[in-house]
């Protein structure tokens, strides 16, 4: 399974299945036989039930978690929206390679697998203010290249990313799909001050009124990156193949609204990870109807706060796949 263009990939994401009705139906009859007061786990009762729907069985594990960050530059820096140049975006992902970052050390305590897919790095996106981020050539192969990351046989994924200027393009996107006034989506991202923000806020109302009208896919076309449309891709492949996905940050939340902007369910798959401290994070989340399962005041991207919550959904579905029903441990149900 595959694709050749923007709209062969647009196919794809409407012809994508539902989760498994019988295991939802399996999981929900075994969550009320465990030796527990009903509810008493609260949300982590819903994931995983959640989770076995997806995964299509009642009793589901987790053992083979992926995360993947995408890496990729934009033109839009060159209008001085970051406080940090585009040579750390190169910089960073050494540091990922090396296992010196943040993500590097939370991927080994959850236990996943962490790969990093750097996109053309020495090739910008052209500046979104004066012409579409990507071309539909360029577009295809960023989606390509996070499709074709994902491992099969993973069992979760999480999508991070790295580049030097993309809170700009989540701003931009957020405010194309959802309306309102730059200000309103625009946050400091890497410590840009009162000055700089205004700034940013400007670009983004450029951008957005050059490409007015566009809708779903196109809007990540024209306002994103490749790293955003590396995990927009990955997204995707993850639910063909029935593998949940805990959705990262602001950058993160951004791209895979694109996804459902484009097809109405295309993130059913999903769940937020946590809220960041990027002030427009929690209204993408509401937009999508996703509850965040953290919010550690975190904004630091690269997955950190997708792959944090791998924990919370390890312990969700280990409590329901591993406890005792009332008639296997004797207990009398009430």
């Amino acid at each position: 399974m595959g694709f050749s263009n923007q709209q062969e990939f647009a196919a794809l994401l409407r012809g994508i299945k539902p989760a498994d009705g019988a295991a939802v139906d399996a999981a929900e009859e075994r969550n009320g036989q465990l030796t527990k007061p009903p509810g008493a786990l609260g949300r982590l009762e819903d994931l995983a039930i959640w989770y076995a729907g997806w995964r299509g069985t009642a009793t589901p594990q987790i053992n083979a978690p992926q995360v993947i960050i995408f890496a990729g530059n934009h033109g839009v820096t060159a209008r001085g929206v970051s406080a940090f140049p585009a040579e750390v975006t190169v910089q960073m992902v050494a540091n990922f390679e090396h296992g010196g970052a943040a993500i590097n050390q939370l991927s080994k305590c959850f236990g996943a697998a962490m790969s990093v897919v750097p996109l053309a790095l020495d090739t910008p996106t052209a500046d979104f203010t004066t012409t579409a981020a990507m071309s539909e050539a360029e577009f295809t192969a960023a989606l390509l290249a996070g499709w074709n990351a994902v491992d099969p046989e993973a069992d979760l994924l999480v999508t991070g990313e790295m580049g030097i200027g993309n809170t700009t393009c989540a701003a931009a996107i957020s405010l194309a799909l959802y309306g309102g006034e730059a200000a309103d989506w625009v946050g400091r991202g890497t410590g840009v001050d009162d000055a700089g923000l205004a700034l940013k806020a400007r670009v983004v109302a450029e951008g957005v009124a050059l490409h007015a009208g566009v809708t779903g896919l196109e809007v990540l076309r024209c306002l994103g990156g490749r790293e955003l449309a590396g995990m927009a891709g990955a997204i995707a492949r993850a639910r063909t193949l029935g593998i949940p996905v805990i959705l990262d940050g602001y950058i993160c939340s951004a791209a895979a609204a694109c996804l459902d902007a484009e097809v109405t369910g295309a993130l059913d798959h999903c769940v937020a990870g946590h809220v960041s401290a990027e002030p427009a994070h929690i209204n993408v989340l509401k937009s999508l109807g996703k509850e965040p399962l953290l919010s550690l005041g975190m904004r630091l991207g690269e997955g950190s706060g997708g792959t944090l919550a791998i924990g919370v959904l390890k312990g969700a579905v280990a409590c329901h796949s591993g406890m005792a029903t009332f008639a296997e441990a004797g207990v009398a149900a009430g």
